[in-house]
Parts: C-alpha cells; structure tokens; sequence
C-alpha cells in the first residue's frame, strides 16, 4: 500500500535551500519516490500554520519511506537542509 511524506517548510537561506532541493531527486529513485508537488501557502484557513512551503512525495510503502530517509544518500542532505530552512516531516500511510 502506498505511503506519502509531508513536509513543511520555512526557508532561512534561499541559496543553501536550493542546492538541498536540487539534490533530493537523486535519493529518491532508489526507493521508488516521486514528487507529488510542491506548492507555497496561499492562506490558512482554519488553525495556525506557520510555515511557507509544503512538498508531498509518494513511496510504494511505508518501509520505502523509511528506508529513503534513513539511506546515507538522504541523511548526508539532512545537515544542508537544517542549515537552510526549518522542516517538518511527517509520513503517511494509505488508508482503504
């Protein structure tokens, strides 16, 4: 069953943010992951939300997910893009 990862995002440093995001598509392949999109805040309609940017990707499973995040070409993104924008990752499962 297909899993999908969320995540929002706050950008501190533009040029720091796009070297990250020009090297992500490369780590994803491996475990079956696509971009679904991304998009910036247009409103906020009920609740608070505080961050900018938003990027949904899909994964054949949950293990696929994890497997991407915890593969050694991911994890030595994670120190670019903590440098450059505050994020926030939360994965999902398919429901029926």
């Amino acid at each position: 069953m297909a899993a999908y990862l969320v995540g929002h995002i706050r950008v501190r440093d533009p040029e720091g943010w796009k070297q990250y995001v020009a090297q992500v598509p490369g780590t994803l392949a491996p475990f079956g992951g696509e971009v679904l999109f991304r998009g910036r805040r247009a409103a906020v309609l009920a609740g608070e939300h505080r961050y900018e940017l938003v990027v949904a990707l899909r994964f054949p499973s949950p293990d696929a997910v994890a497997s991407w995040h915890g593969s050694p070409a991911y994890q030595a993104l994670i120190p670019i893009r903590d440098a450059a924008a505050d994020v926030t990752l939360v994965s999902y499962e398919e429901v029926a």
